[in-house]
Order: C-alpha cells, then sequence, then structure tokens
C-alpha cells in the first residue's frame, strides 16, 4: 500500500510537471505558493529554454486543448484521490484494497497523458531547446 502512495505522487507531480511547462502566463490570477503569480514556473522555463514568443503562445494553446480535452479523466481522477483519502481516514482496508486497480490504472493513464503532451511539447522547441528541455526535466527528477 505504501507502494502505491509514492507511485501517486510521483505521477501527480511528473503530470504538474508537465502542464506546468505550458501554463498560462497571466498575472494576477494565481494559486498556491507563486504569489498570485499563475504561470511562474512556464515563466522560469520559457527563459531557461529562450522561447520565442510565438513558442510560449504555442505552448499556452497545447496546454489550454491538454485541460480541455483530459477535463473528464482529471475530475475521475481527483474523486479517486478524494475517495482514497476518505478511506484512509476512516481506516477502511476493504475500500482501499477495491480503489488499488482504479489508482493503478490512473496512474497509468496519467504517464500516457504525461508522455504524450512531452512529446508535443518537444516537437514546439528547436533541437537544442530539447535537449535544454530534457536536462531540466533529468535534473528535477534527480533532485525528487
Amino acid at each position: 500500500m505504501r507502494m502505491n502512495k509514492w507511485l501517486t505522487a510521483a505521477a501527480i507531480m511528473a503530470v504538474s510537471a508537465s502542464l506546468a511547462i505550458a501554463m498560462p502566463q497571466e498575472e494576477g490570477k494565481g494559486w498556491g505558493r507563486h504569489g498570485g503569480k499563475r504561470g511562474l514556473m512556464s515563466e522560469k522555463l520559457a527563459q531557461k529554454l529562450n522561447l520565442t514568443d510565438a513558442q510560449k503562445q504555442q505552448l499556452r494553446d497545447l496546454n489550454t486543448a491538454f485541460r480541455q480535452d483530459n477535463k473528464a479523466f482529471f475530475e475521475s481522477a481527483r474523486q479517486t484521490r478524494q475517495e482514497v483519502r476518505a478511506a484512509k481516514e476512516a481506516n477502511d482496508t476493504a475500500k482501499l484494497q477495491s480503489l488499488n486497480p482504479a489508482v493503478d490504472a490512473q496512474m497509468a493513464q496519467m504517464k500516457q497523458l504525461r508522455e504524450a503532451q512531452d512529446a508535443k511539447i518537444l516537437s514546439i522547441l528547436t533541437p537544442d531547446q530539447q535537449a535544454q528541455f530534457k536536462a531540466l526535466k533529468q535534473s528535477r527528477r534527480s533532485q525528487r
């Protein structure tokens, strides 16, 4: 059960990293620890990769389409996570075991979505930017 928890966390972080790359660059409509600066992560990435304005727009469009296309899946995954959390709080091992196949399937699907999104992102980048992107991803992976 502990392994599933770690795998779920790793999958969520990986998808979050992929989504953060193409987040909209609007300020003032943010959330979380970024002080209201939505897209801070993608702005830093854009600077590191030296993206053109056209590439930034392509990434924004790609991210918007990704979120719209997978909205139902993300809602389903969110619901499953809430059910898992509730079962853990209630110490309901039977419910947790019954949710394991759904969690595993969602993690596998999330990995596929992330890989497909990364491939689309790479198609927007130049070869030098692709190499930098891969190095940054590897660096982030090793920091975890």
